[in-house]
């Protein structure tokens, strides 16, 4: 259906009264009610909320890609100036005619470039495809464009990557290839589907430059679907609030931030963590947080200091931890290459103290956690537990010593068995450990954990599917929980929560270490998050740490350039602030070396009691 042209005022892309309907299993849901909005050339609306509330659902109706996911766009319409067409509406417009706008004039960049990308085609015949298709290019026509798309997205040594496969790059390189891919037709309109979420915070900040700087130069509109409040007030010019399937509110982004009307719109900006809030408090300090109860925001919980390390005694202690996986054999079985994950690192952890251990992906700093839980051979050094070497100990030693550290995964779905109950997940611990024999103490015990999580019994027989989530997360806590822990890793443990569930986690496990002395390891490479949680942080870079000390002395002291980059990479929840480019260049270089060629150690310099600084960055 074909829409006569209005004036040059006229929007890109108009939603009107969108609503989308799925089939379940029972009847029909809901996903999108009612949702309309307008798209201007040259600028960006953000589309914000948390996970359900139909934001991505929003984003794949205006491309009709809910057709194939058993979704029906059930009224509104969704009205394209297309450059080719003129005014349409993509609710009524054919197949052949979609087909021709998809990657054409409107491209869209999904959340996983992973699942995205085709594993068994080059990176450069992905690309070409599209040219080909769209553009009517020759082959060689289309390689050489796919080689300056690569160069535009600053990905380096693009002959060679184009003959890569997705595997071989990184998060960040597969995410611009996605871009690449997206904008190599220069379409008029760009979707962003969380296309940062499970990023660095350093590679995050990349991929948004390279967003605005091609946005600048293509005039090209962008509608950025996000649950990110930092990355909103950095990139959006116009914001849409969802909850629930509803739109409740929209306005200009300086509007949302400094004068939010809608209670959902308050409690989605007091959640999220903003650098800098803590500045000059030497101790993480529990906050009151404000939840929804129905439309009607709460405050719930107290201002508290988290004053609870014991600084006298030390409950962990790693001196000159290194460990290496061998990656390459020659073709006598000798061992050519090692991973040096970690590199003679050491640390203390004080009881009730957070230790923050911070860094990119490949720094190390998982294999640290997993080498502390023994789920990771250690190649040299000494780990001491309550003052007994771990290496020294016997079978029933170590064993004790797992249960007294407990690890919660980045990914509470897949730490969880899905054939079994919550309750079974959580009573494991318990039975492995011998912690209790009674059934009857098992179950009180049970209840107990759960209660300790803001989780109810009724919550016991329920599958890992059925629960949120944050609810999930929960569930990993009260499992680590159960072993009656003294020190907790968790790993990346709110990185892929909402921003008020991962305020709320954050709120709990700041709680639980007040009244049951717990101490954690905290790795994430979250910096706002870090500021709020921990008592100290380590910074690591390729293995190594380089710089540790207080969070006050990281926060408003940094002296390692790699810990000024993290910082400057963090996107603040604050509208016209913008981040320097010249600070995050760069990708973190492979710690993948030949035998032989090992790392220079580093050294360290005193800038303050507690706070020690690498003198040179790895090589």
């Amino acid at each position: 259906m074909t829409i006569s042209p209005e004036s040059a005022t006229t929007p890109l892309l108009s939603v009107r009264s969108l609503s989308v309907e799925f089939n379940v299993p029972g009847g029909r849901f809901k996903a999108v009610d009612g949702v309309s909005f307008d798209v201007h050339a040259g600028r960006t609306l953000a589309v914000v909320g948390e996970s359900g509330s139909g934001k991505s659902v929003t984003s794949q109706a205006i491309m009709r890609l809910t057709d194939y996911s058993v979704g029906h766009i059930t009224h509104g319409q969704v009205l394209f100036q297309s450059p080719s067409s003129g005014a349409l509406d993509l609710t009524a417009a054919k197949d052949d005619t979609l087909r021709r706008i998809r990657g054409n004039e409107i491209a869209m960049i999904f959340q996983e470039p992973m699942t995205s990308l085709n594993p068994v085609f080059t990176i450069g015949n992905q690309i070409a495809e599209a040219l080909i298709l769209h553009q009517g290019m020759s082959p060689a026509q289309a390689r050489a464009q796919t080689l300056v798309l690569l160069q535009k997205v600053r990905l380096p040594d693009a002959e060679r990557l184009a003959d890569s496969y997705p595997h071989s790059l990184s998060g960040g390189m597969r995410q611009r290839v996605m871009i690449a891919m997206a904008l190599s037709c220069q379409p008029s309109l760009l979707i962003a589907d969380e296309p940062t979420t499970a990023l660095d915070v350093t590679i995050q900040a990349q991929i948004l430059n390279i967003i605005r700087e091609l946005q600048r130069d293509l005039n090209t509109a962008v509608i950025f679907i996000t649950h990110d409040m930092g990355v909103v007030a950095q990139m959006a010019d116009d914001v849409v609030v969802m909850w629930r399937g509803r739109q409740v509110e929209q306005g200009p982004v300086e509007q949302i931030f400094r004068n939010p009307q809608h209670p959902y719109t308050r409690a989605l900006l007091s959640a999220v963590p903003k650098l800098g809030s803590m500045q000059g408090q030497p101790l993480p300090q529990r906050t009151p947080l404000i939840v929804l109860d129905g439309d009607t925001p709460r405050e719930v919980g107290t201002t508290q200091v988290q004053d609870t390390v014991d600084a006298a005694t030390t409950l962990l202690s790693v001196d000159k931890l290194t460990t290496r996986f061998d990656v390459g054999h020659s073709l006598l079985g000798r061992v050519t290459h090692r991973v040096h994950a970690v590199e003679q690192v050491s640390l203390e952890i004080h009881p009730g103290e957070t230790l923050a251990l911070v860094g990119e992906s490949g720094s190390g700093k998982s294999t640290i956690g997993k080498t502390l839980q023994q789920l990771v051979p250690a190649s040299g050094g000494t780990v001491r537990f309550n003052g007994q070497d771990v290496q020294s100990l016997d079978a029933a030693g170590r064993q004790r010593i797992k249960q007294e550290i407990q690890y919660i995964f980045q990914d509470p779905f897949a730490a969880l068995d899905p054939r079994k109950t919550i309750g079974f997940s959580i009573a494991e611990p318990i039975h492995t450990h011998r912690l209790l024999t009674s059934n009857e103490a098992v179950q009180k015990r049970l209840a107990e954990l759960l209660r300790d999580v803001g989780l109810s019994t009724e919550h016991l027989h329920r599958y890992p599917h059925e629960l949120s989530g944050g609810q999930r997360q929960r569930v990993c806590i009260a499992r680590a929980l159960a072993c009656n822990p003294q020190l907790i890793i968790a790993d990346e443990s709110v990185s892929a929560l909402d921003v008020s569930i991962q305020a709320q986690i954050i709120d709990l496990l700041m709680e639980l270490q007040a009244r049951l002395k717990l101490s954690y390891l905290f790795i994430t490479h979250d910096m706002a998050v870090v500021e709020k949680i921990s008592h100290r942080v380590a910074v690591m870079y390729l293995g190594q740490i380089v710089e540790i000390g207080s969070r006050q002395d990281i926060f408003e002291n940094p002296q390692h350039p790699y810990t000024k980059k993290l910082l400057a990479a963090v996107p603040i929840a604050e509208p016209g602030r913008t981040i320097d480019a010249r600070l995050v260049e760069g990708e973190i270089p492979s710690p993948v070396r030949k035998v032989g060629n090992e790392p220079a150690i580093l050294r360290f310099r005193d800038v303050a009691p507690g706070h020690r600084v690498a003198l040179v960055a790895p090589a």
